[in-house]
Formats: structure tokens, C-alpha cells, sequence
């Protein structure tokens, strides 16, 4: 290593000492975040000022920050799949009234693909608004070639298929090759073949409550259990945070998001807007906004800085509980947001994005057919998004698939992926926890005095 590399090594490890420093202390895991959110901006232009994004010299230091950044992903994505089947399971054992098990789905499911097509229809106006198409992006040499290795990694899993094709994708037909993440659609199957599972559950509890007890105190065990591997995790969510922001900073081509600072604005107008729709939707159901913005605050931040809406499910299921959600009602909209309608990465994105490609091959994209189309096919495409990142490309894949546009100009917007990533993964987890609130308020089963109370404090054991 040259002396360089050394020294943004040696400052690297002073920051973690630092933030190991704070959570020796004891300060709240919200502000941990924070500083190593703020730190690694900072240290990020720091080298952005003395480097060339693409130099050597960075290019071998953000290697070494990666044991930290990617490593953190890697366990985050290394419990996905064990959270998402232990916590439908769990959703289905700790369910009070069973015979409301059909009502409770049919709610929090219509909630999310429903409040994915308003997202949509709020990422057409944007687009429309600001003026965007994809012929305005100069599609430099990173954009090429990212559109030719989404053709080549997903061409086989979207384009060519009809949509009953790509819906068959969603069955798992090996449940334990879905278990290993394998395929783009693993989500949604892992959370079918769980639901099959807990229904399964159901009718043992019936006819053999012995051995339905035993089941669920198993399940339960088993939920105990990956909750504290995620709570170990959730630790290090300061230092990869740190790590993860100084290198997108680092290595950002700031030339490139300046050029495409105007799709940036427009998504970020477009994901406000929804986020508003949210409150308004809550304070429609006779629910304070301001209540719900105290208590889900820590988990946002968490969400938008990790960019993993799998991540955020433990903070999301526990945030919901405060919010007076029922243990049952707050899994299933916990794990169904992960992957069903969210409505950043598979609502906003893949409409704006659609809208953008349409005038490349003479489509015009404002005819009020191809706006219901795109909506419809963005709503009924929101099944199977994975909740680590990634998602909204395969969201955006599938749209353009099925409206028969050229996939690879997905592959367009490479370079401010990660800035928009952060406010959509954010967007995704507060549909998901308000499909569970309002689901709650709508079924009667929310505690109104536990949601208007002062929020507690969720990071007490992280």
C-alpha cells in the first residue's frame, strides 16, 4: 500500500474508534447513525478534493473501506431470507382472532399495491412536471455498460415474458433455492411458502392443538433468536454507514449527478409528496401525523441511510408495536412491505422511469392509455421487489418488460443511483408501517393510547 492509502486507512479506523467510543458511552443509536452518516460525507469530499474518483489511489482505499461497508451488507443480506420466513411465521402464531386472518391480508395488501399506484401516478406528474425524458441524459461509457450487464444479468428473468409468465416466477417451486436468495423473485416466494406454512399451522391448531403449541413455541425460539442475530447486526449499522457514505461520496462523479441534478430534484419532489400522502392517510383514519412521525423517525434514518428496507425490519416491526399494532398485524405488514408495493424503489422509480424511455421509440407518454397502463403494470409488477439493494432496478426491469421498452436504458441513471436509493428505501418502509397502522385502525385492533403516547425509546438494546 502507498503512504496514501495508509493514511485514509489509519483515519478510517480513528472514525470507528470514535463511534465505538459513543456507543460505549452509551448515546442513542439515532445519533450514532447521524454522526456516521455526517463524518463520512465529510471525510468522503475530503478525498473527493484530493483524488480523482477513478484514481488508483482511491480506487485501493474504498477496497479497504469495502471490508467494512460491503461487509456490513453482506450481513445484512445474510439474514434476510431466515427474517422474512421466521417473521411471517411468527405473524401467523401470535395472531389473535385467526378467523381474521383473510381480512387482515386482504387489508394490508390492497394498502400497499394501492398506495404503490398513487405512488406511481405521483412519479408520472413529477416527471411530466419537470420535464424529463431519457434523450436529455448523455448515456456516457459507465451507463453503457451498465445497460448492457442488466441485459445480460436479467434479460432471461423479464424480457420476452408475458405477464402471467413473470407472475409464475413469483411460485416458489424449490422453497429451499428461494431460502439462498437466488433469484430476483426469492422474496415474494420465501413469503409464500411461509404463508402456506402458518395456514398449514392454522389447521393443525384446530384438530391437534398439541402439536400446534409445539410448532409455535419452535417458532417462536427460532424468532427470538434471528431477532438478536439482527440486533448484533444492527450494531455495526454506525461504522457501515460510515464506511458506505465516504465511499459514494469518494468515488461520486459530481460532474455527472450535476448533470442529472434535475431527475434527482424531481424524485425527490415525487417521494415528499407520497410521504405526505402517508400522513394524510393516517390523519384520514383519525391518526395523529405528528405521533407517527416521533415514533418512526429512528427507523426512517436507519432506512435511508442503510438503503436496505430488509434491514429496517426488526426496527420496523418493533416501531409499529409502539405505534399500538398488534404483534400478528405488524409482521405481516413488516414482511409483505419488503416485498410487495413499495413505493419508492417499485412505484415512483420504474413509473418515472417508463414515462422518460416511451419517447425513445415514438410512444407519447402522456396519453391518458399508456398513463393507466403504466400504473396498472407498476402496481401489479410490485410483487417480488427485493428489500436490499437492487430492488428498484429489477422493479424498473419489469415495467419497462412489460411495456415493451428497451431495458437497458435502466442503466441510465448509474450515477446518482445511490443518492435516490437512500429517500426511496426510507419512502418504502413508512408505506410498510403505515399499511400496518392504518390495517389496525381499520380492524379495531390498534391501541389508540399506546400510539398517542410519548415515543419510548427504541434503541435502548442496539
Amino acid at each position: 500500500m502507498t503512504g496514501f492509502v495508509l493514511l485514509n486507512v489509519a483515519i478510517m479506523l480513528i472514525l470507528i474508534l470514535v463511534l465505538f467510543v459513543m456507543q460505549r458511552k452509551h448515546i442513542s443509536f439515532t445519533k450514532r447513525v447521524f454522526t456516521g452518516l455526517g463524518i463520512g460525507v465529510i471525510y468522503g469530499f475530503i478525498l473527493q478534493y484530493f483524488t480523482e474518483p477513478d484514481s488508483e489511489a482511491l480506487l485501493t482505499t474504498v477496497d479497504w473501506f469495502n471490508l467494512v461497508g460491503s461487509g456490513y451488507v453482506k450481513f445484512l443480506q445474510m439474514i434476510v431470507m431466515p427474517l422474512v420466513f421466521i417473521s411471517i411465521l411468527s405473524a401467523f402464531t401470535k395472531l389473535k382472532l385467526t378467523n381474521n386472518i383473510g381480512k387482515i391480508s386482504s387489508l394490508i395488501l390492497a394498502i400497499l399495491i394501492g398506495t404503490t399506484a398513487v405512488a406511481a401516478a405521483v412519479g408520472i406528474t413529477a416527471t411530466f412536471a419537470f420535464d424529463l425524458e431519457a434523450v436529455q441524459i448523455e448515456q456516457g461509457e459507465a451507463e453503457n455498460v451498465r445497460g448492457a450487464e442488466l441485459e445480460e444479468k436479467y434479460g432471461t428473468t423479464v424480457e420476452g415474458k408475458t405477464m402471467p409468465q413473470q407472475v409464475l416466477e413469483l411460485i416458489p417451486a424449490n422453497p429451499f433455492l428461494d431460502l439462498t436468495g437466488a433469484r430476483p423473485t426469492s422474496t415474494i416466494s420465501v413469503v409464500i411458502f411461509a404463508a402456506f406454512l402458518g395456514f398449514a399451522y392454522l389447521g393443525v391448531r384446530r384438530k391437534q392443538p398439541e402439536q400446534a403449541e409445539l410448532f409455535a413455541k419452535i417458532v417462536e425460539a427460532f424468532y427470538s433468536i434471528i431477532m438478536r442475530v439482527v440486533t448484533l447486526i444492527l450494531r455495526l449499522t454506525p461504522y457501515g454507514i460510515l464506511a458506505i457514505m465516504t465511499k459514494t461520496v469518494a468515488t461520486s462523479n459530481l460532474d455527472a449527478i450535476v448533470k442529472l441534478g434535475k431527475f434527482v430534484v424531481a424524485s425527490y419532489v415525487a417521494l415528499l409528496v407520497m410521504f405526505l400522502i402517508h400522513l394524510i392517510l393516517l390523519a384520514i383514519g383519525g391518526l395523529s401525523p405528528v405521533k407517527y412521525l416521533k415514533k418512526a423517525f429512528p427507523v426512517l434514518v436507519f432506512a435511508f441511510t442503510s438503503r436496505s428496507s430488509a434491514g429496517a425490519l426488526p426496527m420496523n416491526i418493533k416501531t409499529q408495536k409502539q405505534m399500538g399494532v398488534s404483534d400478528g398485524i405488524a409482521n405481516f405488514s413488516g414482511s409483505f412491505g419488503l416485498s410487495i408495493g413499495q413505493n419508492g424503489c417499485a412505484g415512483i422509480y420504474p413509473a418515472m422511469l417508463a414515462i422518460m424511455v416511451a419517447p425513445t421509440v415514438g410512444i407519447d407518454p402522456f396519453t391518458p392509455s399508456f398513463i393507466a397502463t403504466v400504473i396498472a403494470v407498476v402496481a401489479i409488477s410490485s410483487f417480488g421487489v427485493a428489500g436490499v439493494g437492487g430492488g428498484a432496478t429489477f422493479a424498473a426491469l419489469l415495467v419497462l418488460s412489460a411495456l415493451n421498452l428497451p431495458v437497458a436504458l435502466a442503466g441510465l441513471l448509474i450515477s446518482v443511483e445511490p443518492l435516490i436509493d437512500m429517500g426511496r428505501t426510507a419512502l418504502n418502509v413508512s408505506g410498510s408501517m403505515t399499511s400496518g397502522v392504518l390495517t389496525s385502525r381499520i380492524t379495531g385492533d390498534l391501541d389508540k393510547e399506546k400510539y398517542n403516547s410519548e415515543a419510548e425509546a427504541l434503541e435502548a438494546d442496539i
